[in-house]
């Protein structure tokens, strides 16, 4: 009996030694999933440790063993869990799962754990909470730790500023600067002094920040011995190890830091931000960072370009023509791109040439290169040139859009689809790349490629009109007339002085029987076209296409009284008078006959002046343009016609009769009517979206005409007398 028992206490230890290893297995697979980017993985097995942890603690405790259970596993589980739930946005979950560790006082410097609390409640901007775990967080690290109590003081003190409480976060700030000084504390506290506007203050801080040690090993030691060979195999592994890496990201931090707090404080310190500029380069140029001071001076350069002082910009950048090659192509580089912005192609190139010269693999350079090649309609060489500078930095946005432009130029829309889906990648968001993968799509005569990308820039600028009057303009090509009518009427509400939405929409409601709304848009774009006469004539035409004739007359009447020599009024005030059994009827036609003549006569004058132009032409070509003369020359010749002239042509399709009594009733306007543009005296094609309206009932009598019953017969010329 006593070995069976030993027996089974040997099974149930192999089979917790192996629940052992799984559960370790588990935690680092999550570990590294977490790391890899998959969240959802990475809580699954963290979940799944847990549990089989808590089998683990279970079967020993059955064994009466459960003083060995492993507080460090437990710990690790729980810790791993927290994490993977503020990973996946599940606080609350992450914060009971830290409390359960705080609480448990068998784990050792669990209280620090409350930082990590604290930073959950940061991230809810739960700030005035968040201060508290950092403060209980921080009672728990002693003071020989110094750099992560520095640490925690920092989160304090970004948490004051988040509350607007400056004064605390300023004096945590002076707290770290004083204890472990670092660039992101001591811009942070520029920041806190910039808000509160004390100038001296900044000052301060900014040299503060200038004498923080990064801590980096001296420089020279990368540097090549050419008396010592094996030292240069050494350098050969170091140059570029993760080390190196690492303080070159340091560096460059610490630079951007600098950086961004004299464009801060440089227009406030001084006068003017020139002068402030000039202070921050000469305290930078006695600090162990005076290689930042030439980028400073043409951030300087920059800041003149922004306050459009480009003689002071150009002469500041050309400053640096002779000084180290790097500051000198950037400064050409600037050069270039000032001189493309003020057309000057020339100077341009000459500078984006002494950028290369400086340093042959600045892709910028290269990028104003081919823009002043494009913009000389050397399409072919600017495409190299961007195609070069792809080579020398892949992720180049310049580069890669400029490269999309050129080769639709070019009509090589695959290439240019090709750089436009790299851009893509690169910047998912952008609505200008976007646009030109759905322009190159149509044209390629790709449609429904082109609906969809269209339909993806409209999620990202749902306000635009162009757009929206475009993708209306594909539905009604598609014939759905209805979604086609949703687009256009928010392209109207968002941009409502677009005269061709207005147009579209007021065709559409005539379409729709629905003149009384076409009226309103019309009105709109009379009045903001208020020397138009087409719009005027829509009003008129949509009365009377609704039935009511009465206010379609008056209108017809004021346009008369505004344009007096207009044929097409004359026209339609004949028909409606007439119709209408009106007595001022006969005064219209009298007044009809008269425009008419002197329209004719204004032609036949201009037909003149024309074949005295012409003289050398022979008379074939004479009658040639004498009869597109009159079908096509405008009635303007003087002041008064010009009035008259419009923009459209409004078609109607009917035919006009006039009996010889002038007391029958006119049949159907017609059709075509010809209206002009008052100030170009240019013609132009309104179509009617309805064709000719709707015939009215006539009840009158009118002559009947009388038709040769033979007229259509052929007669055979045997059947004619001798």
């Amino acid at each position: 009996m006593l070995l069976f028992n030993f027996r089974q206490f040997t099974v149930i230890c192999f089979r917790n030694a192996s629940l052992l290893n799984q559960v370790n297995n588990l935690i680092e697979e999550s570990c590294t999933d977490a790391c890899r980017g998959e969240i959802t993985a990475a809580l699954e097995k963290a979940k799944e440790a847990g549990r089989k942890e808590r089998v683990l603690v279970r079967q020993r405790e059955q064994l009466g063993v459960a003083d060995q259970i492993n507080l460090d596993l437990t710990y690790s589980v729980l810790f791993n869990l927290a994490n993977r739930y503020t990973e996946s946005g599940m606080y609350q979950e992450a914060l009971n799962t830290y409390q359960a560790i705080v609480r448990n006082k068998m784990f050792a410097h669990a209280g620090r754990l409350k930082v990590n609390m604290g930073n959950i409640y940061y991230l809810q901007k739960n700030y005035a909470k968040a201060i508290k775990f950092f403060r209980m967080g921080l009672d728990q690290v002693p003071n020989t730790h110094k750099l992560m109590r520095t640490k925690i003081m920092q989160n304090i003190g970004i948490s004051f500023v988040k509350l607007g409480q400056l004064n605390e976060a300023i004096t945590a700030f002076e707290y770290i600067m004083q204890e472990e000084p670092d660039t992101k504390t001591g811009f942070n506290l520029i920041v806190c002094y910039f808000i509160k506007g004390d100038c001296n203050k900044m000052k301060y801080a900014f040299q503060q920040l200038l004498r923080v040690d990064l801590h980096l090993d001296d420089e020279d030691r990368y540097l090549q011995h050419n008396d010592d060979k094996q030292y240069d195999l050494i350098l050969e592994v170091i140059r570029d190890d993760e080390l190196r890496q690492y303080e070159k990201k340091i560096k460059s931090q610490a630079e951007n830091f600098i950086k961004m707090a004299v464009k801060i404080i440089a227009p406030v310190i001084e006068y003017d931000f020139s002068t402030g500029y000039d202070w921050c380069i000469d305290q930078v140029k006695m600090s162990s960072f005076h290689e930042v001071a030439h980028d400073l001076e043409i951030d300087k350069a920059v800041m003149f370009l922004k306050h459009r002082d480009f003689h002071q910009a150009i002469s500041t950048l050309k400053s640096f023509e002779r000084k180290d090659p790097r500051v000198a192509s950037t400064a050409a580089t600037n050069l270039s791109f000032v001189y493309f912005l003020e057309g000057d192609l020339v100077q341009a190139e000459k500078y984006a040439d002494q950028a290369l010269v400086a340093d042959r693999y600045n892709p910028a350079a290269l990028v104003n290169k081919g823009n002043v090649l494009y913009r000389q309609e050397q399409y072919e060489k600017a495409r190299d040139c961007y195609m070069e500078a792809l080579q020398d930095d892949t992720r180049c946005v310049e580069a890669l859009y400029n490269l999309g432009l050129v080769c639709k130029q070019l009509e090589r829309y695959e290439e240019s689809l090709e750089a436009f889906f790299k851009l893509h990648a690169i910047l998912r968001n952008n609505a200008s790349v976007v646009y030109q993968i759905m322009d190159n799509y149509e044209k390629l005569g790709d449609s429904t490629q082109a609906q969809e990308w269209a339909m993806q820039l409209h999620g990202m600028v749902p306000t635009d009109p162009f757009l929206l009057q475009r993708l209306g303009d594909s539905y009604e090509q598609e014939g759905d007339k209805s979604q086609a009518f949703s687009y256009y009427y928010d392209s109207f509400k968002y941009y409502p002085c677009n005269f061709d939405v207005i147009e579209w929409l007021g065709a559409y409601y005539i379409e729709s029987q629905f003149c009384e709304k076409a009226v309103a848009y019309f009105e709109r774009a009379s009045l903001m076209q208020p020397n138009q006469i087409k719009w005027q004539l829509m009003i008129a035409s949509c009365h009377r296409r609704s039935g009511n004739y009465q206010q379609a007359l008056e209108t017809y009447r004021i346009l008369h009284r505004r344009f007096p020599e207009n044929i097409e009024c004359l026209q339609f005030l004949v028909r409606l008078s007439s119709d209408m059994g009106l007595p001022e009827a006969q005064d219209y036609i009298t007044k009809l006959k008269r425009a008419e003549k002197l329209k004719q006569a204004r032609e036949q004058r201009q037909l003149s002046a024309s074949n005295r132009r012409s003289f050398g032409l022979t008379n074939t070509t004479r009658r040639t343009g004498s009869r597109e003369n009159s079908a096509n020359t405008s009635s303007g010749g003087d002041s008064r016609e010009s009035s008259a002239n419009y923009d459209g042509r409004f078609n109607f399709q009917t035919k006009q009769t006039y009996s010889k009594n002038n007391s029958a009733r006119q049949t159907e306007l017609n059709k075509e009517v010809v209206l002009r543009n008052c100030v170009d005296n240019e013609y132009i094609t309104y179509n009617d979206p309805l064709g000719p309206s709707v015939e009215r009932p006539r009840t009158a009598a009118r002559t009947r005409l009388i038709q040769d019953e033979f007229a259509d017969e052929e007669v055979d010329e045997s059947l004619l007398p001798n």
